[in-house]
């Protein structure tokens, strides 16, 4: 006779593998993570719903919304305005809970594919213990931004292992070739190779002077990618809202500090214990960066030098990554190859599926 306990067991056993087997392949076909891959959004499509939100500084201007708008339809898309993108509370977009709830709400909204912030400032990092990260982690979608944005996206991925991508707000210049990224990365899903741009002044030079490359431990690593704005990254360590650094490719940018304050915040992410994670470091541009007032001071490269050099791992500097024109769109949480010799990051999979 069969022992009724074992058979009970067994039978649980047998139902309990064919199940998480079931649900592990569900999960694989919508780019959901499994161990060893991320939560990847679908790919945007013409007519495809773009929610406008204002999660950080407050818009005052109706034409900034208006310009929003237009740009989603000239990329082919439909906008979709937040209940609270034009509220104000100080120097804010409203409150923190109501900014929180513009973005749970849009997630929740399955007609939404990506979600599109007006512009950055100051506010992002208020909102991150508000939001609903299981509802984010269950509807996966598009998400980008720069600039104070780096809360939000470094976040969200931290919580759901959801690809969120470093790009344009609403408000940036979207010239052709910011758009042909965008394009070639959310829509046509390619893995591409970033490397930098040529400036318009350059382009009737011999030489390329402005976004030169200046390796500072030569090599190639692979790694998942995180980064953006150095000041929002900095103030978020000790939080839970940061990702896993080990192992990963960290790149930085900022605008408007001055030096003493870059290598302040670098030696704050130096004590926490953020670089000797790594296996690789990108420094973009740090835009309008100047020594300040004084009897002397360290040059910016000579604070990045001092920094990531006795990393001993492959960092350059020079990225054409910040505030600048041309803001090109790369994936958050997605595991890429750097080239610290060519000033290369190649992505090994496509950001959306």
């Amino acid at each position: 006779m069969i022992d009724r306990r074992n058979f009970i067991v067994g039978s649980v056993a047998a139902t309990t593998t064919c199940i998480l087997s079931s649900y592990l392949q569900s999960a694989d076909a919508v780019g959901s993570p499994t161990l060893s891959s991320p939560l990847r959004p679908k790919r945007l499509k013409p007519g495809s719903v773009v929610g406008i939100i204002s999660p950080a500084s407050a818009t005052f201007l109706k034409e900034d919304l208006d310009i929003v708008q237009d740009v989603v339809k000239a990329l082919g898309l439909v906008p979709r305005i937040a209940p609270h993108v034009m509220k104000r509370y100080g120097y804010l977009a409203g409150t923190d809970r109501q900014r929180a709830s513009d973005i749970n709400e849009f997630f929740r909204d399955r007609t939404i594919a990506a979600i599109l912030p007006i512009r950055g400032g100051w506010g992002c990092s208020r909102l991150l213990p508000y939001l609903d990260y299981e509802l984010i982690g269950k509807n996966p979608k598009i998400l980008l931004g720069f600039s104070d944005l780096t809360a939000l996206i470094l976040a969200i991925n931290a919580k759901t292992n959801l690809v969120t991508f470093h790009g344009p707000n609403g408000l940036t210049s979207w010239n052709s070739t910011q758009t042909e990224y965008f394009r070639r990365l959310l829509f046509k899903g390619e893995d591409l190779t970033f490397a930098n741009l040529k400036s318009g002044a350059d382009s009737d030079r011999l030489i390329q002077v402005k976004y030169r490359i200046q390796t500072i431990t030569p090599g190639k690593a692979k790694g998942k990618l995180f980064g953006g704005n150095l000041s929002v990254l900095s103030a978020l360590v000790g939080s839970p809202y940061l990702p896993d650094f080990k192992g990963a490719i960290l790149f930085l940018e900022d605008v408007q500090e001055n030096i003493y304050r870059i290598d302040r915040m670098m030696t704050h992410l130096k004590l926490a214990g953020v670089f000797d994670q790594l296996a690789g470091v990108i420094f973009g541009q740090c835009s309008s960066c100047n020594p300040g007032e004084g009897y002397g001071s360290l040059t910016l490269e000579e604070v990045i030098q001092d920094h990531i050099k006795p990393l001993k791992i492959p960092a350059w500097f020079g990225a054409s990554i910040g505030h600048i024109e041309t803001i090109l769109t790369l994936p958050i949480g997605l595991e890429v190859e750097i080239d610290a010799n060519a000033g290369t990051i190649g992505m090994l999979q496509p950001a959306v599926v």
